[in-house]
């Protein structure tokens, strides 16, 4: 009892220390130009153009003939997904895209809601921008800005949109949200110039919202949609009124991460840890290491040369599904790799999982999308930006199965207002899609806690 007591007293001291220390740090960025040569003359365009997704015969025709002509490759026996996307499961998916999968109809769900198109920096930027229908009396239409990540879209928030807009429940707070796709992914403009990061894309967002006539909204994103909106409050803290995260990660070479990691395991209660902690966290060098190793090698490409390997998938549609697909497969459940199917079915459809890499293939942007590895992380895992810490108020959904566990602890190393932090009953990477309902709840619970 004495030792844990004496190790909370040090803990506590030392984050007093290191929030004293960090509390006047701001994050600066810069005005960029992405468009092709040198920024024009004249006033910036800030118009808004409704955009309409279409397709085509010759698109379709493209597509299928692509697909037939794939030249199959025998999975090793008793495989699984270990190795990657389990072939005779491919070719299952394959055969329901190409005789099955009604893109058209795709099509029309994905016009459903209003889409647009603003040119800021130099490029389009692609956004959905969906109002409420209904607003109870007395209530107030809060502006909520959601981003997605890799290997996702605006797609992704298609489950969770009328959760949000229209809630069942009386006393939830109804949103007007905006989801754009980060530029280089879906029908968003890729940037022509090296550099583009997430603080850049974080800037180019803030502008969005400001020239919808917001001064004020809320922001929510995972995978890289949490850094984009994690700088977004950094960069605005005035004007992002609330942070909602389903992923985060942390430098792990903070003194009290690697005090929690040393100790945690037989010392819990002082760091907070739960249940779940010790068992997503413990071996280690197994869960944190070794995993994030195994499950990494398509970052370590994107973040160094993702030109090569995105060209190939550029031409393949059936190896775009695969190397896509494998992500929904193993960032949902690391159990999953156990299945022949990689369990893809039971927490998506094929219809939604074919969508997404409809629109990475239709729009030609999986070259692009990688690059922002390239842009974000193959200069150092240590920008700028990650030794800032967050001050507007932060709620953080952690899912049991997400592809890394972040403790509350660690996650209030970054995020030193964090007003609510949920142990999530079920889910993984893909939180909005494969969970909308819990995470619609998490959101409007983070409102009400503020409230």
């Amino acid at each position: 009892m004495f030792t844990e007591v004496l190790v909370a007293i040090v803990i506590g001291g030392v984050i007093y220390f290191l929030v004293q220390k960090r509390r006047s740090q701001v994050l600066k960025t810069k005005d960029g130009w992405w468009g092709v040569g040198a920024p024009p003359d004249g006033e910036e365009d800030i118009s808004v153009r409704p955009f309409k997704i279409s397709t085509s015969d010759e698109e379709l025709e493209d597509l299928y003939r692509r697909i037939d002509q794939t030249r199959p490759v025998a999975s090793l026996e008793d495989s699984q997904f270990h190795y990657g996307f389990n072939s005779q499961c491919l070719q299952k998916v394959v055969s329901y895209w190409r005789n099955d999968f009604d893109w058209r109809k795709q099509v029309d769900k994905l016009n459903q809601y209003p889409h647009f198109k603003t040119n800021i920096e130099g490029i389009d930027v692609h956004y959905m921008h969906i109002k409420p229908q209904r607003v109870p009396q007395g209530s107030a239409v809060i502006p909520l800005i959601m981003v997605h990540g890799w290997p996702g879209s605006f797609y992704e928030f298609f489950g969770i949109i009328p959760l949000l807009t229209e809630p069942s429940d009386p006393g939830d707070c109804v949103f007007e949200v905006v989801c754009p796709s980060i530029p280089g992914y879906g029908f968003s403009e890729a940037p022509h110039k090296k550099g583009f990061d997430t603080v850049c894309a974080a800037r180019i967002f803030i502008k969005l919202m400001k020239r919808l006539g917001f001064q004020h909204f809320y922001a929510q994103g995972g995978d890289w949609g949490w850094q984009v909106t994690t700088n977004m409050a950094q960069l605005e803290p005035k004007m992002v009124t609330g942070l909602h995260l389903n992923f985060a990660s942390v430098t792990m070479g903070g003194l009290i991460v690697t005090l929690s990691i040393m100790f945690g395991r037989h010392f819990p209660k002082p760091f907070g840890f739960t249940d779940l902690d010790i068992q997503r966290l413990y071996p280690f060098m197994d869960k944190l290491v070794v995993e994030s190793i195994k499950e990494s090698g398509y970052m370590h490409i994107q973040a160094t040369k993702p030109d090569t390997a995105g060209r190939g998938l550029n031409d393949s549609p059936v190896g775009l599904a695969a190397y896509i697909l494998e992500k929904f497969s193993t960032a949902t459940n690391f159990d999953f790799r156990n299945l022949e199917d990689g369990g893809l079915t039971r927490k998506f459809s094929l219809d939604d999982l074919l969508t997404n890499i409809m629109i990475y293939w239709t729009s030609g942007c999986i070259v692009s999308s990688m690059r922002f590895y390239k842009e974000n992380v193959g200069h150092g895992l240590a920008p700028p930006h990650t030794k800032i810490p967050v001050v507007v108020p932060t709620g953080f959904a952690c899912f049991p199965n997400e592809v890394m566990h972040m403790p509350k602890l660690w996650v209030q190393q970054k995020y030193h207002n964090l007003v609510s932090y949920t142990l999530m009953a079920r889910g993984g990477h893909f939180a909005a899609m494969e969970e909308p309902q819990l995470l619609a709840e998490d959101i409007h619970k983070q409102l009400r806690f503020r409230g």
